[in-house]
């Protein structure tokens, strides 16, 4: 947007285009899949695929493997959207600092149990 003088403008061109600029932002956040809010979705096979960027083949198998969590009503299956996000969550490696840092609280806690 550009530099705007709001002195030259009247009062309803600086309320339309702050109604602009709102529903601007309340649109990307609605549409964000990021948001805590937002009410859960299902989605099937295909859309998981594309939410996750994998095959449907490698999807069937983690769910043959039970790895990712799925719901089956009759012969579909339905993936939660928010599950999907907390299941690529679970999935994430510790730092080493993250490491270092659990594996000193172990130790300090081991000798603590000793004494």
């Amino acid at each position: 947007m550009e530099n705007l003088v709001l002195t030259q403008l009247s009062v309803s061109e600086i309320r339309s285009l702050f109604r602009e600029e709102l529903e601007t932002y309340f649109n990307a956040q609605k549409d964000s899949p990021y948001k805590e809010n937002q009410p859960d979705q299902l989605l099937t096979i295909q859309q998981a695929g594309e939410l996750l960027n994998l095959s449907v083949p490698t999807i069937y198998g983690y769910v043959q493997r039970a790895e990712i969590p799925v719901s089956k009503r009759g012969k579909r299956l339905y993936f939660s959207k928010q599950e999907l996000f907390d299941w690529i969550k679970e999935g994430r490696r510790k730092t080493l600092a993250e490491s270092s840092l659990e594996a000193k609280a172990i130790t300090k806690r081991k000798t603590a149990d000793h004494e």
